[in-house]
């Protein structure tokens, strides 16, 4: 210890070690001491020098550290000392204003030590498992030494972490970390970690990252929160940023949702603080990141459908109308409410039913172009502005019909500004950038639109009082040359291009404004003094415009007007100024220096108002016309004859081939129809089979209870036969003479009895065999039983059926009979002292003979109801057997059409082929007269030819 003291700052006699003496000393104590405390003491030392002696330290006392890491797991305070020390050698001070060269040194030998720590793997998978103690003093040097690292060696130190079991998901604990400080440095830990690496990205966010940072986010205060907040939106910009996987994962987790509170405003928007301003403005970053157009189309799609159902979209149009709100704040909102609403239909349309809360209320449009075309607003701006209003239009056809017809004269509003009339302001104004901006707009509103492109021709402008008003074409063009007439004395470059991309877009692709174009004498004439001419670096990009002008003139051509046929314009181009010359001019535009950065990205961004020169639609146009123009120049009358000639077969053979695919189309629709009726027909013969089978089940039922009915009646009968012999014998017992006639009427009836009972079983076995006969009616339709036989035994059923009602009825008259003479010869033979029991015993007799009658009535009434139980099923036998008749002769008729369109099929693919024998033949011949042939067509043909062969197979 006396050492320590001595190091530390104790005086002694003598001269003083020098630092790299005094930190050699320690590190043999820590290499060699075997106590823990003077190893402690040691460390704390070398961590009070690590500053001051920094490159000392980490040359001498690194590996002495590392080897505490791995040794000394079970004493946390000296393992906080060696992480602080190393994290004071690895880390570069930012604090210390430094000149640029010490900055240098430090930041190289903050390099040095960091690659030396890295070298060994092992080295970092031991500081991960540092994080997982929950001492504070040791997790917290932890997570600031790893970050550290990131921020020196971040690939290397990547690639590591990742191949490191559980590492992403040691560094993801950080987040749930209850001392705010850890979390906080682990928030900064991985905005580093994930900066760069798509792997690691993917693995934080399935981290359940996205959820713990939003909590993060909204336990903060959203916008209103402090630098954690900015934090935790840094973090999610590097997750979400070019990642699709995660982009994906972020929406189909309903996170867009979560977003819409952040831009929740109040009506009082004065006195933003600087952090809110960051933070916002990062949130604004981040739904533009979900919806950018370097993003796959769908998914783009997919993210602007959320943000309208979920309303942020509406959250942030009512911050774009709102007063107060930064200038920032409020460009970069215009920024992400253009991006989402471009290319969405639905948004477009929402986007422009908003309203500025203004007396009368305009619509937002007509407020933004307001800014766009007044020269007092910030440059930046402007261009937002002017974005907004290109993603508005972009394939909306319905908002460029909007933005054309406040131009017409039949919907001009003389009480209200437009949209086309502000366009038209800036269009005709002294500030060049307005020029540049209009035309641009303008431009946009007639992109891939012919319809619109026609309707502007109809456009008059008053010039002066007492002059007849000119069309806006013309206009243009007089603008385009009276700039010229002022160019030698530093005209406005930027306005002849804008104005010369305006002409080019509206005239692209439209014959009918090619020749209203060159309808004006003027125009032509001008175009070729301009392409002549030799003129310095900044007019080369006018030529290159004005040479692209007359190529898209020659292009679309029609030969409607004598003097400015195609060949007549090319023989000026050959006279005037050249092929090799005009094709020469022609390349200035791809060749200049803005072109290249118009053409990166949609969004127009520019340094400066005097590089705003080209828009990114429009050096799309030029990369499309560049080649074709430059052909149709050098080519000759007769090539451009025999082309047409060739491009006239073909439009006639693809007229051929798209007939013959129509044809096919029908057949399939008539083959597909067939096959629908087969299926209902098959799906309505299984009906009516469930039906019989339903029937048949009903009919055993109805059988069932007729030999319960036949059994309890059987049984009655027993009793009561049993009953009437007591009474006779009761009877015979109280009179010893009862009549013999009596007794024998009796015993007839129950023979009778008995002959009936017989009969019904003989009935029970024919309904028995019926039934086994009808519960086939398939298989009788296909192959079964003669359906005379059936028939047959059906009639006889019928017969034996009435001549069992006909013996029933007459064994009631029988029964009825004896027991009038009965009664008769009882009254008569009986003693007049016994009358009364005669007439008791009587009574009882025909009480009973009238109990058997009704029972043979209601035996009469079962037998009645499986006659008509029968004669219903032979109906519907019949009635199945002539549907299946029928269904059987529409099968065949179903086939036979099957057949005869397979073979029309067959006959039309022999044709198709021999069509396309021809065609081929004729692109040969095209691409032998040096024609570029697009392949597309015979794509097609032969996709059509592959999907016919598999209808067939």
């Amino acid at each position: 210890m006396n050492f320590f003291r001595g190091v530390m700052g104790g005086q002694t006699a003598g001269p003083q070690p020098t630092g790299a003496e005094t930190i050699q000393k320690l590190c043999d104590r820590v290499a060699s001491s075997t106590l823990l405390e003077d190893r402690r003491d040691a460390v704390r030392a070398l961590k009070s020098l690590s500053k001051k002696y920094r490159m000392e330290v980490g040359t001498q006392a690194m590996d002495h550290l590392i080897n505490i890491l791995q040794t000394d797991r079970s004493d946390s305070e000296i393992l906080g000392y060696a992480l602080d020390t190393l994290y004071n050698i690895i880390c570069n001070d930012e604090e210390e204003e430094q000149d640029e060269t010490a900055q240098k040194q430090a930041d190289d030998l903050g390099a040095k030590f960091t690659e030396a720590f890295i070298q060994e793997p092992e080295h970092t998978t031991l500081l991960l498992t540092m994080l997982e103690e929950f001492d504070f003093h040791v997790r917290w040097p932890a997570v600031k030494l790893l970050t550290a690292l990131l921020r020196n060696q971040c690939v290397q130190l990547q690639s590591i972490i990742l191949v490191s079991p559980m590492g992403v998901s040691r560094l993801m604990d950080l987040l749930a970390d209850s001392r705010e400080v850890i979390r906080n440095d682990g928030l900064l830990l991985l905005q580093q970690l994930t900066k760069g690496n798509a792997a690691i990205q993917k693995i934080v966010a399935f981290e359940n990252a996205f959820e713990r940072l939003l909590d993060i986010i909204t336990e903060e205060g959203s916008s209103d929160g402090g630098i954690v907040v900015e934090d935790c939106l840094l973090l999610l910009r590097n997750l979400l940023k070019n990642n699709s996987s995660n982009q994906n994962f972020f929406k189909e987790g309903s996170f867009i949702q979560r977003m819409r509170p952040w831009f929740e405003v109040g009506d009082d928007n004065s006195g933003w603080s600087a952090q809110k301003v960051t933070n916002l403005h990062l949130m604004l970053q981040l739904v533009r990141v979900m919806v950018s157009p370097v993003n796959s189309p769908g998914a783009t799609a997919s993210c602007q459908k959320s943000m309208y159902q979920c309303g942020l979209l509406q959250q942030l149009c009512t911050i774009l109308m709102a007063t107060g709100v930064p200038a920032d704040i409020l460009t970069e909102t215009i920024n992400t409410v253009s991006e989402v609403i471009r290319g969405s239909q639905v948004n477009q349309d929402y986007f422009a039913s908003v309203n500025a809360p203004s007396n009368p209320p305009r619509p937002a449009i007509v407020v933004l172009l307001m800014s766009m075309v007044n020269e007092r607003q910030p440059f930046v701006l402007r261009c937002a502005v002017l974005y907004c209003f290109q993603c508005f239009l972009y394939k909306n056809q319905k908002g460029q019909g909007e933005i054309v017809a406040t131009l017409l004269p039949s919907t001009i509003d003389a009480n209200s500004i437009s949209a086309g009339q502000l366009l038209c302001g800036g269009l005709f104004s002294a500030d060049s950038l307005s020029n540049w901006c209009a035309s641009v707009a303008l431009a946009h509103a007639l992109q891939d639109n012919l319809t619109q492109k026609e309707q502007l021709l109809r456009v008059q402008l008053a010039t002066s009082l007492g002059k007849p008003p000119v069309s806006l074409l013309q206009q243009c063009t007089n603008i385009l040359s009276q700039g010229d007439k002022i160019s030698r004395r530093g005209s406005k470059v930027q306005t002849r291009v804008g104005l010369l991309m305006l002409l080019c877009t509206w005239i692209n692709n439209c014959p009918i404004a090619v020749t209203h174009f060159l309808h004006n004498q003027e125009n032509v004439p001008f175009l070729t003094a301009q392409i002549s001419e030799n003129l310095g670096e900044d007019e080369r990009l006018v030529q290159g415009l004005c040479a692209l002008l007359l190529g898209i003139c020659i292009y679309y051509n029609d030969n409607s007007l004598e003097n400015y046929t195609k060949e007549k314009l090319k023989q000026l181009i050959e006279k005037r100024i050249g092929k090799e010359n005009f094709v020469e001019k022609l390349g200035f535009v791809t060749k200049h220096e803005l072109y290249s950065r118009a053409a990166q990205k949609p969004q127009p961004v520019f340094p400066a108002p005097d590089q705003m020169l080209f828009d990114h639609e429009f050096t799309k146009l030029v990369k499309e016309l560049e080649g074709v123009i430059t052909k149709a120049v050098h080519k000759s009358s007769e090539d451009e004859k025999k082309e047409e000639e060739v491009k006239k077969t073909l439009e006639q053979h693809d007229n051929i081939v798209t007939q013959y695919k129509e044809l096919i189309r029908e057949q399939d629709a008539k083959i597909q129809e067939l096959k629908e009726q087969v299926s209902s027909m098959t799906t309505q013969t299984e009906q009516m089979q469930a039906t019989m089978a339903q029937q048949l089940s009903q009919i055993q039922q109805h059988k069932d209870q007729y030999n319960l009915l036949k059994l309890k009646l059987g049984k009655e009968n027993a009793s009561q036969g049993a009953n009437t012999l007591g009474d006779g014998s009761h009877v015979n017992g109280m009179q010893t003479e009862e009549p013999a006639q009596l007794r024998e009427e009796v015993e007839e009836l129950r023979r009778q009895h008995a002959l009936l009972q017989t009969q019904l079983r003989e009935k029970d076995a024919i309904i028995d065999s019926l039934r086994s006969e009808g519960s086939q009616p398939t298989e009788g339709a296909t192959g079964g039983p003669d359906k005379s036989e059936l028939l047959k035994e059906l009639e006889l059923l019928r017969s034996q059926v009435q001549s069992q009602a006909a013996e029933i009825s007459q064994l009631k008259t029988d029964n009825e009979s004896p027991l009038r003479g009965a009664e008769t010869e009882s009254s008569s033979a009986a003693p007049s002292g016994d009358s009364s029991l005669d007439a008791t015993k009587t009574a009882e007799l025909e009480s009973r003979l009238a109990a058997q009658t009704s029972e043979m009535e209601r035996l009469k009434e079962e037998v009645q109801v499986l006659t008509e139980g029968r004669a219903q099923l032979e109906q519907q036998a019949a009635s199945s057997t002539s549907s299946a008749a029928i269904l059987q002769t529409e099968m065949a008729k179903l086939e036979a059409d099957l057949l005869e369109s397979k073979k029309e099929q067959d006959d039309l693919l022999m044709l198709l082929a021999d069509q396309d024998q021809k065609i081929q033949n004729l692109k040969k011949r095209l691409k032998d007269l040096g024609e570029t042939v697009d392949d597309e067509d015979e794509l097609d043909t032969r996709d059509q030819t592959d999907e016919d062969d598999e209808d067939e197979d």
